[in-house]
């Protein structure tokens, strides 16, 4: 097999993991829009501002069962002398009433009925008795009512044009409802961006063939496309490339013209065959080079080959024909870091969401036990999560070497350890970055 790199493999320079997000996500702008049925928007991000699309709510409502009175008629109302109100009629919801409240008088109401006029209050019927005198229905109110009582009055809520949520909002049920309420059959959303996931690497094998001596089955694919699915993209598996020149410059040519974003797994370290390391470092293979020069779009650059993070330091990105290429690292467990502080983070970024919010959401814990491996750069180790006595604590999981995979579905969090020549003892305070359930 041909070598694919040469000397300057080594001349890499690392850049920290909080400036090498940055950069990721400012080539992450949000993408493409799309109109979807409300009961599909959950979820989603809002591409645009909704507002209001009338007074809320758009007439003074009932907010129980009661009577609708005059405030006036039962100022002197007490439970042992009831104020005494002939009953002129009942209104339902989605009813106007038939007549007016006017002194004396009362009006039996349900919730949500609209008030009818000459009433300013509602009673709740609790505190009420229904009777009858001289053949005549009355009620007999045991308290007296506050002007505006139980009422909800027009625009109480929301004033016409009023915003309800800014463009970039995530979309959850509570979201629906007022959307619903305003009328919103159709909302505008970002779209789902388009994650291809592509695997380089001889030794892999599909998912469902037999193991051979020196090879092993490709699961990165399969995580990192269950991961782009949970973080609301739509994956695209485009399969497992050898190291051979021309067919990861064809793949990755496809996948640029189908994805949103391409992301590859394996062949970014400084081993001879590792190719993504070569074409990252200056877009070879040729054609792929040639493509980005005379390229009409100016943007294509490489962003970084190197972080200083373990596990994970060969991840590299960069930006070809103005899309997202993220190179993470063949190893399982780097894989999974470098999609958290990466991928998962651009791909909330390209559907509206605030640089702050797609960045990885952090917690302080205590350490359980001692981590005491010094590092030059940056560690990320998984850990599980426990509250006990109000106290969160973050206990390491075994099994936790980039090239391992046994802890990753255990993992609640990654401590972030920072670097140094040595650890941290345990009781230590810690940052802990959460991780997607």
């Amino acid at each position: 097999m041909q070598e694919l790199q040469g000397s300057s493999r080594f001349d890499r320079r690392a850049v920290k993991v909080d400036e090498a997000a940055r950069l990721v996500l400012g080539a992450a702008m949000p993408g493409r829009r799309e109109s979807v049925p409300l009961g599909q928007a959950a979820g989603r991000r809002l591409a645009e501002q909704a507002s209001a699309s009338c007074d809320w709510p758009p007439f003074a409502r009932s907010g129980l069962d009661g009577y609708a009175v005059r405030s006036a008629d039962t100022a002197q109302a007490t439970p042992q002398s009831p104020a005494v109100l002939r009953v002129v009629g009942a209104v339902a919801a989605g009813e106007l009433a038939r007549a007016a409240v006017v002194p004396g008088t009362a009006m039996r109401i349900m919730t949500g009925g609209a008030v009818p006029e000459g009433a300013d209050a509602v009673v709740m019927l609790e505190q009420t008795a229904d009777t009858l005198e001289n053949g005549q229905p009355v009620v007999r109110v045991k308290r007296a009512a506050g002007p505006g009582q139980n009422i909800a009055q027009p625009g109480e809520e929301f004033r016409r044009g009023s915003p309800l949520f800014e463009a970039g909002t995530l979309l959850r049920p509570g979201h629906l409802a007022l959307l619903a309420t305003f009328g919103y059959a159709d909302v505008a959303v970002y779209a789902r961006p388009r994650v291809a996931v592509l695997a380089t690497g001889a030794e892999l094998l599909p998912v469902a063939a037999p193991l051979a001596p020196g090879t092993i089955r490709d699961s990165n694919s399969v995580m990192v496309a269950a991961m782009a699915e949970q973080s609301g993209a739509a994956a695209l598996p485009l399969g497992r490339l050898a190291d051979d020149r021309d067919a990861v410059t064809d793949a990755l040519e496809a996948a640029l013209a189908q994805a949103d974003i391409v992301v590859t797994t394996g062949g970014v370290s400084v081993g001879d065959y590792d190719i993504m390391a070569a074409i990252m470092r200056g877009w070879a293979p040729d054609r792929l080079a040639e493509a980005s020069v005379n390229s009409s779009l100016a943007e294509d650059r490489l962003l970084f080959n190197k972080v200083a993070m373990r596990p994970g330091s060969p991840t590299s990105a960069a930006v070809v024909k103005g899309k997202l290429v993220i190179a993470l690292s063949g190893n399982p467990g780097a894989c999974f870091v470098g999609f958290e502080w990466f991928v998962r983070p651009a791909i909330l970024r390209m559907q509206g969401a605030a640089i702050e919010t797609a960045l990885p959401e952090a917690v302080t814990a205590v350490l359980d036990a001692a981590y005491e491996k010094g590092s030059p750069h940056e560690r990320f180790v998984r850990t599980r999560l426990y509250v006990e006595q109000g106290v969160l604590h973050a206990d390491p999981l075994a099994f936790g070497k980039s090239s391992m995979m046994a802890s990753i579905p255990d993992a609640d969090g990654l401590i972030r350890i920072p670097s140094g020549s040595s650890g941290l003892p345990a009781g230590s305070l810690v940052e802990v970055l959460l991780l997607q359930g």
